[in-house]
């Protein structure tokens, strides 16, 4: 059983932070995720920079963009990963898009996840229907594929997803990129508890959330709430990104 698979088992509130890949600099990734977990983030998301981000909005999309000027690289992240699975045992989740993965074979990726350390995978350019033989080797190696759903997911879909990843699907909270804002609660209220009706697994919800009240929302509609685009808009404003980065997970889990 990996860090994710037991992370869910337990019935609580739960925060997962993104944080992309050598964002501000090339080699802050280990120093923010690590003040991440010291700050209480249950599971992070580490985003794999890519050129063509289609699920981000232009807050990542800058971020990831400056990562890659950074000089950042998939066997980079595998390395500092490895670095920060010497300091910290939270479960984390590499954000990618299909790509990076299939140029260097799905073989040799996942060998490096789990030499790394790395506990799943988000792949949001990924559909069903070409997911089932990467989602199926995954999980035989112990890692766990995360498929998203969004608001016009229909249900038999959404089961379909849920039985491929297994673990544990995202819940893409709108119908749009990530930062853009939510929905009513009334809306999402009734979308959320039809991914809870027709999914096999634990879900996580993601893309919009940005407060402590949206966390704890988000919370008693799901299983765990992603937060993103007003982390990386932090650090892009401060001169001290590790502690406006604790700050501010502390803030949204509830501690200050």
């Amino acid at each position: 059983m990996n860090r994710i698979q037991k992370l869910f088992l337990e019935p609580k509130e739960k925060l997962i932070p993104f944080i992309t890949a050598g964002y501000p600099e090339l080699d802050s990734t280990i120093d923010l995720v690590c003040a991440a977990a010291e700050a209480g983030a249950d599971m992070i998301e580490i985003g794999i920079p890519f050129s063509d981000p289609q699920a981000d909005g232009p807050i990542i999309q800058a971020s990831s963009q400056q990562a890659l000027n950074n000089g950042m690289t998939l066997n980079k992240i595998f390395e500092q990963v490895t670095e920060i699975r010497t300091q910290t045992n939270v479960p984390l989740a590499l954000m990618g898009y299909y790509n990076p993965i299939l140029r260097i074979g799905h073989e040799t990726f996942l060998e490096k996840c789990i030499i790394s350390g790395v506990d799943g995978l988000i792949l949001p350019d990924l559909p069903l229907e070409e997911a089932g033989p990467f989602c199926e080797l995954a999980k035989n190696k112990g890692i766990s594929p995360i498929l998203l759903v969004a608001p016009n997911t229909p249900n038999k879909r959404i089961k379909k997803i849920s039985k491929c990843a297994g673990d544990l699907i995202y819940a893409v909270s709108i119908l749009g990129i990530t930062g853009n804002d939510l929905a009513s609660k009334d809306a999402l209220a009734i979308y959320l508890n039809r991914v809870k009706e027709n999914s096999d697994t634990p879900f996580i919800v993601g893309f919009g959330i940005s407060t402590r009240e949206d966390v704890i929302w988000f919370n008693e509609h799901s299983d765990g709430s992603v937060v993103g685009s007003v982390i990386i808009k932090s650090i892009a404003e401060s001169a001290n990104p590790i502690r406006i980065t604790k700050n501010l997970i502390n803030k949204l889990k509830g501690k200050l």
